[in-house]
């Protein structure tokens, strides 16, 4: 019964939010702060599912730098969770079939997000020199999941190298955001789904010490050893009550 009553609430809810949202980007298409936004009322559905988000380490944020953020891509419910960390100035770099979806796909556009087309490698280039116009010359910090698809429970995938080669050209540190483990942690029938931890760390710059190959391993290799870490404390705040600290958000 609660599960029914959530799948009806968050398709009401979310019908409601992309229609507010895309009236409202309507009046200020390609806004800097849009995906910021959106980002805060996607989290807000967390609460539907009886999940709470806690991002920490968000002071890592320089607001006069910007970035290539990589972050890993677990599910669909990214979109409650990994939303939540979405900063003032950043983008996303999206499959060019999003534009498809009623009502998300031309908000995921007029919000100012790069669309790539995967399945055409000449046009894929062509938005990957877009995306790096775009840091510099527009100011703004883009988002990347390297691993480039959902990994559903099987770990951490293979990362791809595209943020990693956008970052040596654009000579922007790479900010990594890593978000605790919700496979199979999440129930429909469940009141309580516990917390999900995000977390930023400290940024890093590319340098001459590696090739790209071996940066995209490097990352890869921190990532993991992170989101081990992150699991941990999130395991740890799932079954102890924590007091709330000032770097939570």
């Amino acid at each position: 019964m609660l599960a029914l009553l959530r799948i009806i609430t968050l398709f009401v809810y979310f019908i409601l939010i992309n229609t507010l949202l895309l009236l409202f980007f309507l009046t200020r298409p390609f806004h800097h702060n849009s995906v910021a936004l959106a980002g805060k009322w996607y989290a807000s559905m967390a609460k539907i599912m009886g999940l709470k988000v806690i991002v920490q380490n968000r002071e890592v944020i320089d607001p006069e730098q910007t970035y290539v953020c990589i972050a890993n891509h677990q599910n669909s419910f990214d979109l409650m969770t990994v939303c939540k960390a979405a900063f003032d100035g950043v983008v996303t770099v999206g499959k060019k079939s999003l534009k498809w979806i009623p009502f998300f796909g031309q908000l995921y556009y007029l919000s100012g997000n790069i669309m790539i087309d995967r399945n055409n490698s000449g046009r894929a280039r062509d938005t990957l020199k877009l995306t790096v116009k775009k840091i510099l010359d527009g100011n703004f910090s883009v988002w990347f999941f390297p691993e480039g698809t959902r990994s559903n429970g099987q770990g951490l995938l293979p990362f791809k190298t595209g943020a990693f080669r956008i970052a040596e050209e654009t000579d922007k540190p790479i900010l990594m955001i890593c978000a605790s483990d919700t496979h199979k942690q999440i129930k429909w029938n469940r009141w309580d789904n516990g917390t999900v931890l995000i977390r930023f760390y400290e940024p890093e710059r590319l340098d001459e010490s590696k090739d790209i190959k071996q940066w995209t391993k490097y990352f890869h290799n921190q990532m993991k050893q992170r989101l081990i870490e992150l699991n941990e404390t999130a395991d740890t705040y799932n079954h102890t009550v924590q007091p709330k600290s000032k770097r939570d958000v």
